[in-house]
């Protein structure tokens, strides 16, 4: 993925009169391209594929976090440990 900002900086009039040639750009590099109203930011146009990728590695990163905390926070136990409460737990 790549970023030109002579190339991936647009505004939004620019993509009114040249929706397929940015859009074309968006799927050829897989990079975002940020559409600007009035010289600012406004808003991230990308490629839908990449997307989802950046959306699940999103979602798993969430579901990460709390674990993350708990590594920070000191609460964590061996892997032998947790085996044999998992054994005891399911009764293996």
């Amino acid at each position: 993925m790549s970023f030109s900002v002579t190339e991936d900086i647009r505004s939004i009039t620019d993509l009114k009169r040249h929706t397929t040639t940015i859009l074309s750009r968006v799927h050829a590099t897989g990079g975002p391209v940020v559409l600007t109203v009035n010289g600012k930011a406004e808003a991230v146009l990308m490629d839908a594929k990449e997307f989802d990728k950046i959306s699940s590695a999103f979602n798993i990163l969430q579901l990460l976090m709390p674990a993350e905390e708990d590594v920070k926070n000191g609460k964590t136990r061996s892997i032998k440990a947790f085996f044999n409460e998992f054994r005891n737990a399911k009764k293996i």
